[in-house]
């Protein structure tokens, strides 16, 4: 199994897992995956992740523009459709209450290269895991020499994001209570 800076926090079979992303970009591609635990639903994990269409959640300072990504759901964040901006995503496709793919924009896409993207809420008991593998296009010299940056530069960005939007989670699922 690939270790960092391809594989964050995913079990080995998370890591295995077919995603929508992976099959979105033609040519040659490389996986990621990071993943978090969450004492939360899933059904509130995914809430969160529908909040990416708002902000950020990493580090606001570098990626919101210094404006605090917000701390309290934001009412219709998960109505999701097809084509809706997801951050640097398009959203391309999603299953309502458990994953959102989407790929790069072309601004993205010039920076990053070709990008697509799952996040997922996945059931782990009473509990959840929050997982995001990104497939990104390694083809030409171009690509293969920006992915080891785009895969390190991701990992802290993601780590960050992840923690962020699932101890948001833990905390509405502790403000619920039992079984709330």
């Amino acid at each position: 199994m690939p270790g960092l800076p391809h594989v964050w926090g995913a079990t080995p079979e998370e890591v295995r897992r077919d995603y929508p992303a992976d099959r979105l970009l033609d040519g040659t591609t490389v996986a990621m995956t990071r993943a978090v635990a969450v004492a939360a639903p899933q059904e509130l994990a995914w809430r969160w992740l529908c909040q990416i269409a708002v902000a950020p959640y990493s580090y606001d300072l570098l990626d919101n523009r210094g404006r605090r990504s917000p701390r309290e759901l934001t009412p219709g964040a998960d109505r999701l459709e097809v084509g809706q901006l997801m951050m640097i995503f398009r959203l391309t496709s999603f299953e309502a209450g458990h994953h959102w793919t989407g790929v790069t924009t072309p601004a993205a896409s010039r920076l990053f290269g070709p990008v697509a993207v799952t996040y997922a809420a996945e059931r782990d008991g009473d509990e959840s895991r929050m997982v995001c593998r990104l497939a990104c296009q390694v083809s030409g010299p171009l690509a293969r020499l920006r992915l080891p940056f785009l895969a390190w530069g991701d990992l802290v960005m993601m780590r960050k994001e992840l923690l962020t939007l699932g101890s948001l989670a833990e905390r509405d699922a502790a403000r619920a209570g039992p079984g709330g």
